[in-house]
């Protein structure tokens, strides 16, 4: 697959920016924000120049960082939930591709990565990426160390391979995939992409900022955190109903396993990795995305 520089120049830069949220760098004067702010402003330069964003794409990006600092930062209740709105709103505009600026460009048609399965279009979503990079720099914090990594692996195994398990067997029982065992030459794109763009976003939003907010702000009901880890996944269900409603019912179930492994680990880490487990395998060794009927 021939992907054009000046997108891999921009997609590179924001792929390093991407990493650069867990890279042990030292802070600046206090400030650990640095290397993720530096580089989503070079990844943007990079895209003006490119033709793949315009002035809009930069101000939709302030827009969205704005209310999400200032939430970080408020101390009056009504004000941090005011904010917390408007970030809410903002990452559903980028993450949706409602906000303007942005020309995301579409690296492949008509993909049939399995020879029964449905066509796929294969996009590199700036604008995507920018909602997990500042969810994840301003609200998650981040592991800083093997022993950290060591021990949320430890913790979230389990679920992983329960994900694994249900999710899959389940959509093979639906008749929505089947076996299929390949590499393509879209392939690591696809599982690069997959993993610091689709994963980092879903999970900074759904699980990292929408979960995390909703179960402190429920932990003192009885039930809270289970109704707030439902609502959440029924959501990322509903986020995913354009595919038909089986292919709703199967992120619902995946939701619930990324919601168990971020309260186990009580890391969004542990909820990227899990997400990016079940749709590496589903990619890899079955129908992808699904039969085509």
């Amino acid at each position: 697959m021939t992907i054009p520089a000046h997108v891999l120049l921009t997609f590179g830069l924001l792929a390093l920016t991407v990493l650069s949220l867990w890279a042990p760098l030292p802070a600046i004067r206090g400030n650990r924000a640095w290397p993720w702010c530096g580089g989503l402003v070079l990844a943007i330069l990079a895209g003006l120049d490119g033709g793949i964003l315009d002035w809009r794409a930069a101000l939709s990006s302030a827009v969205f960082a704005a209310p999400a600092w200032g939430a970080r930062e408020a101390r009056g209740k009504y004000t941090r939930a005011l904010l917390l709105a408007l970030t809410a709103v903002a990452a559903l505009a980028l993450a949706l591709h409602k906000a303007p600026g942005f020309h995301n460009p579409m690296l492949a048609e008509g993909i049939q990565f399995s020879r029964d399965g449905i066509p796929f279009a294969l996009w590199a979503n700036f604008d995507k990426a920018v909602v997990g990079i500042v969810l994840v720099g301003v609200f998650c914090d981040r592991i800083g160390s093997v022993a950290e990594w060591r021990e949320l692996l430890r913790r979230i195994a389990p679920v992983v391979a329960s994900a694994l398990v249900v999710v899959l067997g389940l959509g093979w029982l639906l008749g929505q995939i089947r076996p299929d065992v390949k590499w393509t030459p879209y392939s690591a794109w696809f599982l690069a992409s997959n993993l610091l763009i689709t994963c980092v976003a879903e999970e900074a939003f759904f699980r990292g900022f929408l979960l995390e907010k909703m179960a402190r702000t429920m932990r003192g009901w009885r039930g809270g955190v289970i109704v707030a880890t439902l609502a959440t996944s029924i959501l990322f269900g509903l986020a995913h109903l354009g595919g038909g409603t089986l292919l709703a019912l199967l992120p619902t179930t995946a939701g619930q396993h990324y919601a168990a492994a971020f309260l186990l680990s009580r890391r969004v880490e542990g909820a990227i990795l899990t997400h990016f487990a079940l749709n590496a395998v589903h990619f890899l060794a079955f129908s992808y995305p699904a039969l085509a009927r």
